[in-house]
């Protein structure tokens, strides 16, 4: 297995966020380009609101879209949103030449969700990380009165782009 030396040059994701977040819409116009990249996760239309290296915060507006039959949002609306924010903090920590990909998705339901909901994923490279690691990232998702209605966890593979 190959070491690899994180921080080795700063992360697409997080080099995009970086110029797109100092514009006036620069998160409107992040999330709409994450939803290009990844269609399926942008049928959700979430919000990302803030990344940082191994930190990302994103949220998803309470809409008919979104909802299920009990009129509140959908399990796997959410289980998107988590995936999204655990995705988003473990590629902020990476160089440009390697990637990630979902090995497990867990979701835990708390309450049902309703209104704003806001998703947080925070991540640490484990030291030394070699290719094709396993990690373990959780998100909190929390409604607009910082109650907790899903824990989703995702095992991310992270590895070398080319091999």
């Amino acid at each position: 297995m190959t070491q690899i030396k994180s921080g080795t040059d700063q992360s697409t994701v997080l080099k995009w966020w970086t110029r797109l977040a100092k514009l006036p819409a620069g998160s409107w116009l992040f999330s709409l380009a994450l939803g290009r990249v990844a269609p399926y996760s942008g049928t959700i239309s979430a919000r990302v609101e803030e990344i940082k290296p191994g930190y990302a915060r994103v949220s998803l507006k309470d809409r008919r879209k979104v909802r299920n039959h009990l009129h509140s949002i959908h399990a796997i609306a959410l289980v998107n949103l988590g995936e999204i924010a655990t995705g988003l903090a473990v590629l902020s920590t990476i160089s440009a030449n390697m990637r990630g990909i979902v090995l497990d998705i867990q979701a835990e339901y708390v309450k049902k969700a309703r209104g704003k909901i806001t998703a947080i994923a925070e991540f640490q490279l484990p030291e030394p990380l070699r290719d094709d690691t396993s990690c373990r990232v959780e998100a909190k998702l929390r409604d607009q009165g910082g109650e907790t209605v899903t824990i989703v966890q995702a095992t991310w593979l992270v590895g070398f782009k080319d091999k």
